[in-house]
């Protein structure tokens, strides 16, 4: 028997499935599509009261970076001008009707606290606890908390003793509070610059960066960017992920007028600050100047402290995985991460790709009782 058919007979109080998902966003609803063209019948378990994901709490005026007809998870056509690019609370409302069109059993309002590893051999699965004390069992587990759940916070000189406010892009909402304000933002990617620019109205801005802002034209010969790294291939290619994340900065994409914003003055780029001292920031060229606020656009970390104590993750709370697959534990996978598999992984146009080379392996591998691949970090 395997572990989930021993389950099925378990006199313990648990409920059992063949696949649990750990997250009700974009990537846990993408992954529970694929999962129901497969054969599975997953259970969602989703913390927050409704499954879309952090969306909600993203800043007013966030627009997507991809267009509509980029946007769509498998099965649903995103509504709207296909060429347009969708505000958060059109991706709220998609999510929420996605969701409530899906085969599958969300239950929101649960926090995964843990994931244990439970049985032996062929019965070898997982048990997932959520915060109010009930037990999953399943011998496939997917983390789809995703990449956005945990913002990430750097060691900046002098920024523990900081006398100003200190905020991350997800504390941001509008402008209208930092009006007259001195505020400077840390970090050079799309939400960092569209941020700055919308502030800029009512206070005066700086984005601070190590590297140049780096843009990179949204639309190439009237066609979307984004679709010209789909059809070229560039999307995947590991060789150009330098290219198109870290190195020397994230590309912005832009219309046309974010550089010319920039060029105003007001918001204006600096070279990342060397310290903060008091409620002053000192610049590399020592000159120091008072700040109201400090905005960290810093980005995030994968929100998966829920298998910590399952040995999954490494030194800096990452999962080990190659390609979404665990290389610690069978049946153990993710998707969402930024760049999981591709510059896509962590966006609503590259999460079902993800859901179903994750899945197809997690069933294989479960299945056959194989080991996981050989760690390479992540």
């Amino acid at each position: 028997m395997t572990y989930y058919e021993v389950l099925i007979c378990s006199p313990r109080m648990l409920t059992a499935t063949p696949l649990l998902i750990v997250g009700g966003g974009q990537a846990g609803l993408a992954t529970a599509h694929v999962a129901r063209s497969l054969g599975l019948a997953p259970i969602i378990l989703e913390e927050g009261d409704q499954p879309v994901g952090s969306w909600p709490h993203y800043y007013d005026s966030l627009t997507l970076f991809s267009p509509a007809r980029r946007s769509a998870l498998p099965g649903a056509v995103f509504p709207g001008d296909p060429d347009g690019y969708p505000a958060r609370d059109e991706v709220v409302a998609y999510l929420a009707d996605y969701a409530s069109r899906l085969d599958a059993d969300i239950r929101t309002g649960h926090r995964v606290e843990k994931v244990v590893i439970a049985g032996a051999g062929d019965r070898r699965g997982f048990e997932v606890v959520t915060a109010g004390g009930e037990v999953f069992a399943a011998p496939m587990v997917v983390a789809a908390t995703g990449g956005f759940s945990r913002p990430n916070r750097p060691d900046l000189p002098g920024l523990d003793g900081f006398s100003g406010t200190v905020l991350h892009s997800s504390d941001y909402r509008r402008p209208e509070p930092f009006a007259g304000k001195r505020v400077v933002i840390v970090g050079g990617g799309n939400s960092a610059v569209q941020i700055a620019i919308e502030l800029a109205a009512h206070a005066r801005v700086t984005l601070a960066t190590r590297h140049p802002l780096r843009f990179m034209a949204q639309r190439v010969l009237g066609v979307d960017m984004h679709i010209w790294l789909q059809r070229t291939g560039l999307d995947a290619a590991g060789w150009a992920r330098p290219l198109l994340t870290g190195g020397k900065g994230t590309p912005v994409f832009d219309t046309g007028t974010y550089r010319d914003a920039i060029a105003t003055g007001n918001p204006d780029r600096r070279p990342m600050f060397t310290r903060l001292d008091g409620d002053q920031v000192v610049w590399s060229d020592g000159s120091r100047e008072r700040a109201d606020v400090l905005l960290l656009a810093t980005g995030y970390r994968p929100g998966v402290d829920y298998l910590a104590g399952l040995g999954a993750l490494d030194e800096e709370s990452r999962p080990r995985h190659r390609g979404g697959i665990s290389t610690t534990h069978p049946g153990l996978g993710y998707v969402g991460l930024e760049w999981q598999r591709s510059f896509a992984s962590a966006t609503l146009r590259g999460v079902a790709a993800d859901a179903r080379h994750v899945l197809t392996r997690l069933h294989k591998q479960t299945r056959a009782g194989r080991s996981p691949a050989a760690p390479s970090g992540r």
